[in-house]
């Protein structure tokens, strides 16, 4: 197994060969930026191995690794061999062995999933400790002779004080949470989880291992993460480049939707209107409400001669196209489309062959009698109209708001011109949607999503779209709904996410809140209308204090805060 100086001493060589890797890196750039074939490809090389080299040089100069599997005569794949485990790969000497095993690999689930009851061909796993950058022992665990105790390594990382950013946790995943971060990349999660319990560090080893085994695929498509506010994606940052991935869109859903410049407020009557799901169909008939009635026939020159098409004919193939439930900006393609091809056939009953080039000029010719009957719009114009109020046509909103949600969205004061107009935040949900309607947007192979909880259903719709062709891991905690929307159900989330199947997984062990506290919490959870199993506290450190007081809000500024910020310890 080795002592501890030879571990030592093997962290010298994975140092090494971490130094190797880098020289490599830049050594392949060169030679990427030489390399024949087309630009697209060229360039696409040049800036992986760019990015490879700059992400090697960066790399801390920290434990190589914090684990080691032995394993013994039990498995037929690495009977007799060794692995040291660690945040990523490190090469050995050409055609040699790696030195360390990133923690993605098949052979390294095993660390996390073996135990005295399951060795699975493990004899020894051995858990390293260390200060900062310097080893300072180990422990092992003889798995293959039924030996597993606990170990005060993971336990004190576990437990160790959380100052500042966000850390990967990759040294104490425990088998629950690999389940989560390992499941297939074509299955949505939904992970419910008390403070502590992992869920969003579970959602971002997630991300780092869709990107390990699948990164080809996602490569192509992307994966986004969205947190609740800038402040929460501060903390999060450095996880993924910590775990070798820095290919990763991390933002919010406020700033991915920021299509204008969000520089008004609504009520709280106005915002919970515009988030309801019924807002969809306002859109909808908003959008769709623009398309006329065809009053005369298109009409196009073409020389001396004049090729009509009658109002039935256009009322038909409008009534066509909509029924295909197309994108409202594909739609209006495909009626040019149908006006053309009615035309080319009445050119070819004349005895005429058309070519590509008269089609082309005949669709130019349609565009006139075309932005009446289906005109060419802007997202911000139609809900410009829509918040000014009803008009001359059909209200959108009638039969779907009452006349009081009606009022509540309507601008009390009209702004002259869509260029005057302030929008609000729930505004960019709206503006999302109406985009959508009129164009589909691009997507990501994989969406992860934290305070799923505090999701209004329109956002959901606007998270849903962007995940149409990939799949979710949503992550949250019914308990700390902080929105007038917040969920309270699960399963009812995942629908408005497009994902009703999804699998509703719930982690019950807290790893950072003291038991004292998390007995409390789970006393409330009766006062509170969601489906929220009990969390047990994984530390047995803590005390609590709790001061009764008749008013509420004055003693949450007084005793009561005062007593649980002074009792609580760890």
């Amino acid at each position: 197994m080795g002592t501890l100086d030879d571990e030592r001493q093997y962290v010298e060589e994975c140092r090494a060969g971490l130094r190797r890797m880098v020289r490599g890196a830049r050594e392949n750039v060169i030679v990427g930026e030489t390399v024949a074939g087309d630009r697209y490809s060229a360039e696409r090389l040049g800036h992986h191995l760019k990015s490879l080299a700059k992400e090697l040089e960066e790399e801390p100069d920290g434990p190589p690794f914090f684990g080691r599997l032995d394993f013994g005569p039990g498995s037929a794949e690495h009977r007799g061999r060794a692995y040291h485990i660690g945040r990523r790969h490190i090469a050995g000497e050409p055609g040699g062995p790696p030195l360390v095993v990133d923690w993605r690999a098949p052979v390294s689930r095993t660390f996390y999933r073996a135990g005295a009851g399951d060795p699975q061909g493990v004899a020894v796993r051995r858990r390293f400790g260390w200060s900062g950058s310097t080893l300072t022992g180990f422990e092992d665990e003889r798995l293959g002779q039924g030996e597993e105790g606990e170990s005060k390594i993971l336990a004190a990382e576990i437990e160790r004080p959380r100052v500042g950013p966000m850390r990967d946790i990759v040294a104490t995943i425990q088998p629950e949470q690999d389940d989560l971060v390992r499941a297939d990349l074509d299955t949505s999660i939904c992970v419910q989880g008390a403070p502590g319990t992992g869920k969003t560090a579970v959602g971002l080893h997630r991300a780092a291992y869709l990107l390990y085994a699948h990164r080809r695929r996602l490569e192509r498509s992307g994966v986004l993460v969205l947190g609740p506010n800038r402040a929460f994606l501060g903390y999060i940052s450095a996880v993924l480049p910590a775990l070798g991935e820095v290919d990763v869109e991390q933002t919010t859903l406020e700033h991915l939707l920021g299509t204008v410049p969000v520089t008004a407020a609504d009520s709280e009557e106005a915002a919970a209107v515009k988030h309801d799901a019924r807002m969809a169909t306002v859109l909808r008939r908003a959008l769709y409400g623009r398309i006329a009635e065809p009053a005369e026939p298109v009409v196009v020159p073409d020389g001396s001669y004049r090729w009509r098409v009658h109002e039935d004919a256009l009322r038909r193939f409008v009534d066509d196209t909509r029924r295909e439930s197309l994108p409202y900006a594909v739609g209006r393609e495909r009626v040019r489309a149908r006006i053309v091809e009615s035309i080319r056939r009445q050119a070819e009953s004349r005895g005429r062959t058309p070519n590509a080039a008269w089609l082309r000029k005949i669709g130019r010719g349609v565009t006139a009698s075309l932005d009446v009957l289906w005109p060419t719009v802007k997202p911000v114009e139609v809900l410009y109209e829509l918040l000014r109020g009803p008009g001359a046509g059909p209200d959108p909103a009638a039969g779907v708001l009452s006349e009081a949600e009606r009022a509540a969205i309507t601008w009390d004061r009209k702004p002259r011109s869509v260029r005057s107009a302030t929008w609000s935040a729930a505004d960019l949900v709206l503006l999302d949607e109406l985009s959508a309607l009129v164009e589909r947007p691009a997507g990501y192979g994989h969406v992860i999503v934290d305070e799923a909880q505090d999701l209004s259903p329109m956002q959901c719709r606007a998270v849903a779209r962007r995940s149409a062709h990939g799949s979710l891991t949503v992550l949250g905690d019914l308990a700390q709904g902080t929105t007038p929307w917040a969920a309270t159900s699960w399963r009812e989330r995942m629908e408005l996410l497009g994902r009703p199947d999804a699998r509703i997984i719930a982690l019950t062990t807290g790893y950072r809140v003291p038991a004292a506290v998390a007995e409390l919490a789970n006393r409330l959870l009766a006062a509170l209308d969601v489906e929220v199993p009990a969390t047990r506290s994984h530390r047995s450190d803590g005390r609590l204090r709790v001061t009764r007081t008749p008013d509420l809000r004055g003693g949450l500024t007084g005793s009561v805060a005062g007593s649980v910020a002074g009792s609580v310890a760890g």
